[in-house]
C-alpha cells in the first residue's frame, strides 16, 4: 500500500482552500457557517497569515466535498503528511470489494455494465459490454482503454450511435461537471480531445417537449436499434483514492424491443 507521490509547495493551502471554496461556488461566510469556523479565522487562513491545523484541513476539506486525492495535496500544502492511500484495485486488502463489482457485472447481464476509474479508464467490464463495442478498432480497446474516447473517437462507437450529437454533448457535459467537482487537469485535456472529434456536441440538444425521460444511447446493430439509459453507482464511504474514483456504469433497455431483442439473445445462446 502507498500513499500517491506528490510534489506541492508547502505553504500554499491558502490560495488552493479559497480555489476550492470558489469552485465550490461559497462565500467566506457560507463556508465558516457550514465549517463552523470564524469568517475571520478563515480569511487569515486564505491569505495565509494563519498555519491550519491538520484537523482544520482536513475538516474543511470535508465541507467542500473535496476529493481524497486532492485532500492529499491539500495536507502536503499545510506541511502535513498525505493521510489517503491509494492501493492497486488487485491488492490483497481491496478483494472484498473487487468481488462486489464482480459479482454486480456477472448479475447485471445480458445487460452492459462496466467498471471506470476517475479518468474514464475502463477497469473491468461484462461480457454484454461486446454489444456496445462490436467493430471498433482494436487499438482503442488497448489498455488504458478509455470509455469516453472509445465511445466518441471516429472509429469507435460513433458511427454506430443514431442519436450521436444528442449522446455527446449528453458525455461532454457530464465530463465537464466531474472536473468541475474534482478539479482535475486531465479530465480538461480528455475534455479538449474529444471536442475535437468530428460531430461531437459540446451540448445536448434542447428539443422542447422531449419524448424520452432519459437520455437514451440509440445504437444501430444487424438488422435492429438497441436503446439503453445508464445509471452511475459509487463507493459512497470509500477512504482509499482508488475506491473513491471507481464507479459502476450499468446500461439498462430503454424500451421493449431493446429487452425482448436481448433476452432473446441470451435464450439462443443458452
Amino acid at each position: 500500500m502507498a500513499v500517491t507521490a506528490l510534489t506541492v509547495p508547502s505553504g500554499s493551502v491558502g490560495p488552493l482552500l479559497r480555489s476550492w471554496r470558489r469552485r465550490r461556488n461559497l462565500s467566506q461566510f457560507q463556508l465558516s457557517l457550514r465549517a463552523a469556523v470564524s469568517s475571520r479565522h478563515l480569511s487569515f487562513v486564505e491569505t495565509g497569515r494563519s498555519r491550519p491545523s491538520r484537523e482544520l484541513v482536513l475538516h474543511l476539506a470535508e465541507q467542500l466535498e473535496i476529493p481524497l486525492r486532492e485532500r492529499n495535496v491539500l495536507l502536503l500544502a499545510a506541511g502535513y503528511a498525505p493521510v489517503y492511500r491509494e492501493r492497486s484495485l488487485d491488492a490483497a486488502d481491496l478483494a472484498p470489494a473487487r468481488a462486489a463489482l464482480e459479482r454486480f457485472l456477472r448479475a447485471h447481464e445480458p445487460y452492459p455494465a462496466l467498471v471506470l476509474d476517475g479518468r474514464y479508464t475502463i477497469l473491468s467490464a461484462n461480457d454484454a459490454v461486446d454489444r456496445l463495442v462490436e467493430g471498433i478498432a482494436p487499438a482503442l480497446l488497448a489498455p488504458p482503454a478509455n470509455a469516453l474516447r472509445v465511445t466518441l473517437h471516429p472509429e469507435g462507437m460513433a458511427l454506430r450511435i443514431a442519436n450521436f450529437a444528442e449522446w455527446s454533448g449528453h458525455l461532454l457535459q457530464r465530463l465537464r461537471r466531474r472536473a468541475a467537482l474534482t478539479g482535475g487537469p486531465e479530465l480538461d485535456r480528455l475534455h479538449a480531445e474529444l471536442a475535437e472529434y468530428p460531430g461531437v456536441a459540446l451540448e445536448p440538444p434542447t428539443a422542447a417537449g422531449a419524448a424520452d425521460i432519459l437520455v437514451p444511447l440509440r445504437l444501430r446493430t444487424e438488422g435492429a436499434e438497441l436503446a439503453f439509459f445508464s445509471t452511475v453507482s459509487t463507493f459512497e464511504t470509500a477512504a482509499d483514492i482508488t475506491l473513491d474514483e471507481l464507479c459502476v456504469e450499468a446500461f439498462y433497455p430503454a424500451d421493449a424491443a431493446t429487452a425482448n431483442r436481448l433476452l432473446r439473445e441470451v435464450a439462443l445462446d443458452a
